[in-house]
């Protein structure tokens, strides 16, 4: 009795050490991702954590494989099955955003709110450095900001009750302004079909492979050609297809299109991180990061989107 007593005691101890080695792990895990969340937005990406972002004289040669965007993972919502948590899409094979950084520290340690960084890189065009400041005379645009006290005041009596309804005041008007006119495609059918699926976070999107092996045939049936887009019904160059829930079709969208949703999904997931608790910022940061993604919809849906290798 004492022998087999001493014997589970060993294999107690033995567990309880492989428990606490597997605790320090996801403990480093979670740190590594709170400095990635923390200090490197989509505004702001740290240069030294992503050294892709660098210019090639700097960056230097790099070891490893490329990844084509084509063969990027999908770009709308996908779940993760660790926690049910959802990641958004990257935008055109780019390092992800906050929000899969986000998802991804969620699916590691569920139910924890994480505090979000505000970097204002508002007034400066895409893709244009900080500069210095100039004089009054200089012939270069610049932009400047105003608060709407009306779209701010919505959108605090929002803040203090988050909701996913969308009758309430600020809702209602991002979805009329916005949502609304962004999901609108020329199949009306199709169009809602879509929206609801976008408004149920399940819609997939998914690069089309260049060549499919005849031996590699997907067995969901095909809804049109990589030559006509299934929601505009133009003659375009559909590089991505979309699935609608858990139906086995897929339909082939143009990058406008593609652009169109992504948009969309991008601003609803952040309203969902607004409603579960876990962004914590001050009210008019928040509010300028909505007013971000309301620009994005806008542009999206009055054809300008991102051009592809």
């Amino acid at each position: 009795m004492v022998r087999a007593a001493n014997m589970k005691q060993a294999a107690s101890e033995k567990q309880l050490k492989e428990a606490r080695g597997k605790i320090d792990m996801l403990q480093a895990e979670v740190t590594a991702l709170k400095t990635l969340v923390l200090t490197s937005t989509p505004a702001s990406p740290n240069r030294e954590l992503h050294p892709q972002l660098l210019s090639p004289a700097k960056a230097g040669p790099r070891k490893g494989h490329l990844r084509h965007k084509s063969t990027s993972s999908t770009l709308c919502p996908a779940v993760c099955p660790a926690a049910g948590h959802t990641l958004t899409p990257d935008k055109e094979g780019k390092e992800p955003g906050l929000a899969p950084l986000l998802s991804l520290l969620l699916c590691v340690v569920p139910s924890k709110a994480v505090h979000l960084t505000y970097e204002p890189a508002w007034q400066l065009l895409p893709g244009e450095p900080p500069t210095a400041p100039t004089s009054t005379s200089a012939t270069s645009l610049s932009f400047s900001r105003q608060v709407d006290t009306t779209l701010f005041a919505e959108f605090q009596a929002w803040r203090e009750s988050p909701t996913l309804d969308k009758t309430c005041p600020f809702l209602e008007r991002v979805y009329r302004e916005d949502v609304g006119p962004c999901l609108d495609f020329t199949m009306q059918e199709l169009s809602a079909l879509v929206r609801a699926a976008v408004e149920d976070n399940t819609l997939t999107i998914e690069p089309v492979a260049s060549q499919t092996p005849p031996t590699a045939k997907v067995a969901a049936v095909e809804c049109g050609s990589t030559n006509t887009c299934a929601l505009s019904g133009l003659a375009r160059a559909c590089r991505h297809r979309i699935r609608l829930g858990d139906s086995e079709n897929h339909y082939y969208i143009s990058p406008s299109s593609r652009a169109r949703i992504t948009a969309v999904c991008n601003f609803l997931t952040y309203i969902r991180y607004i409603q579960q608790g876990l962004v914590r910022q001050e009210a008019e940061p928040m509010f300028w990061e909505i007013t971000r993604l309301r620009k994005e919809m806008s542009l999206a849906k009055l054809g300008f989107f991102p051009q592809e290798a």
